[in-house]
């Protein structure tokens, strides 16, 4: 990533994790992604490198992802 800030929808998307917007935006709408531990429901937070965003998988698994950091979506 590059030192411009991203927001959390964006970061949904860009990892893989969340195939579309429309996706990225219910699962933050309906409490299924943290940051750094805090359940966040603000689709423009602005994220910074190193902070942790994790995901309830619709299968009910759990997906972490750190900002900055490489992220491979489908281990």
């Amino acid at each position: 990533m590059s030192d411009d800030p991203i927001r959390l929808g964006q970061f949904l998307k860009y990892t893989g994790l969340a195939d579309t917007g429309g996706e990225a935006r219910e699962w933050i709408q309906g409490g299924l992604v943290s940051v750094d531990g805090e359940v966040e429901t603000r689709r423009g937070r602005q994220l910074a490198d190193g902070m942790r965003i994790s995901v309830v998988m619709p299968d009910g698994s759990t997906r972490t992802a750190v900002v900055g950091e490489e992220f491979d979506p489908f281990a």
